[in-house]
Formats: structure tokens, C-alpha cells, sequence
């Protein structure tokens, strides 16, 4: 899964997207990191608040790692980003 993610909200989704493929609930997601239910839906929800450490968490509980590079000119409309 390559995909990317320039908000809360598109990060939530590829984090939901994974964690069905992978067949896991969010509980079961929440029981495998020691965190809540509600910390997982909120995190797929891009609700603002989600700390950095649940975050990195939640990512490699899926398998997942962060990629940080130059933004690409996907998209030029400030009001896109938020």
C-alpha cells in the first residue's frame, strides 16, 4: 500500500483501510496497542488531539511506517490541505 496522505483525514482513511485488510476490528486494533477503542475510531476519523506516539503506534501495529518527503505539486488550493 503506497498512498498519500496530506491531512488528518486521508491519513485516518488509509490507516482504516489497512486495519480491514487486515481483517482486525478496532477493538481488537486497540486491544493489540494497549489503547481504546475510541482512541482508534478518532485517529481514523482525523479528529485532532491524536498524539504522535499513538500515532507511530497504531502504524506499526498495521505495518505500516511514515515516509517523510518534498511535497509533490499534487494539489495547489490551500483550502484542500485542511
Amino acid at each position: 500500500m503506497n498512498q498519500i496522505a496530506r491531512t488528518p483525514k486521508q491519513l485516518g482513511d488509509a490507516i482504516r483501510r489497512q486495519r480491514r485488510a487486515l481483517g482486525l476490528s478496532q477493538t481488537a486494533l486497540g486491544t493489540k496497542t494497549k489503547l481504546r477503542q475510541a482512541t482508534i475510531s478518532g485517529l481514523e476519523n482525523g479528529e485532532p488531539g491524536t498524539q504522535l506516539r499513538t500515532l507511530v503506534d497504531v502504524m506499526a501495529a498495521l505495518g505500516l511506517e511514515l515516509v517523510v518527503r518534498e511535497r509533490s505539486k499534487g494539489s495547489e488550493n490551500i483550502a484542500e490541505l485542511f
